[in-house]
């Protein structure tokens, strides 16, 4: 029989949506000027750029989420200097959480991007170009609503990503109920205690309602979008 969530589990799935939400959109004007840099621009490093938006894909978790604390750790080169200036803390706090999660998502973000951006005609772009439109404002008529389908799949995505990751985190920032204890680590807790199955699954499944519904989401919506941009 299924039972209702405890305070503590509803904490860690409003913790789960606070850390997606917030490593998505601040990660999305990033990943919108990667994605373009890569798919338009030709530059020294280009190739180097691109291993390292996907490099979170082929390490272990685990090896991010240990780099992320060397850097932005309270004596990380980085974390130190947000802490002393700033006052901005990263480490064993949920923004913490939100940062590793962006990271381990952001190359999806950045692919789904990416693919869009090439498959826009750069002939469509020149022709509004001729017609005197300035640059921006091509980008913003022209070469945005066509890559809008692409946007929202990537950032749906990325918010999924965001709601799974686990091992980056718990490397990063603990497993620390109501503070930094997420979805994926109050299951790996429960499991961790003798009779803690239930509750464990319990929240596997909201885990995969959730995921399910990102990416139905991200297909209905980019489907609506193209739909609506093809009829103009």
């Amino acid at each position: 029989m299924f039972h209702p969530l405890t305070p503590e589990e509803w904490s860690a799935v409003a913790l789960s949506l606070r850390v997606s939400f917030w490593a998505t959109l601040l990660s999305l004007p990033f990943g919108l000027f990667v994605a373009h840099a890569l798919a338009r621009w030709t530059f020294p490093g280009r190739q180097i750029l691109n291993g390292l938006v996907h490099l979170p894909l082929i390490l272990p978790p685990v090896v991010t989420g240990y780099l992320l604390l060397l850097t932005f750790g309270r004596k990380g080169w980085v974390g130190q200097t947000l802490d002393q200036w700033f006052g901005i803390v990263f480490a064993f706090r949920w923004t913490g959480a939100a940062l590793a999660a962006a990271v381990m998502a952001f190359p999806l973000m950045v692919r789904a991007m990416r693919l869009a951006i090439e498959a826009v005609d750069p002939k469509l772009e020149q022709a509004a170009g001729t017609l005197g439109a300035s640059r921006g404002w091509v980008y913003a008529t022209v070469t945005l609503p066509l890559i809008l389908p692409g946007i929202i799949a990537g950032a749906i995505l990325a918010f999924a990503k965001a709601m799974g990751e686990f091992g980056a985190t718990i490397t990063f920032v603990s497993n620390i109920p109501g503070q930094t204890q997420t979805l994926p680590s109050a299951i790996y807790a429960a499991l961790q205690v003798p009779g803690g199955e239930a509750q464990a699954f319990r929240l596997v499944l909201i885990s995969v309602a959730v995921a399910m519904a990102a990416l139905i989401l991200s297909e209905w919506v980019s489907r609506a979008v193209a739909r609506r941009i093809g009829g103009r």
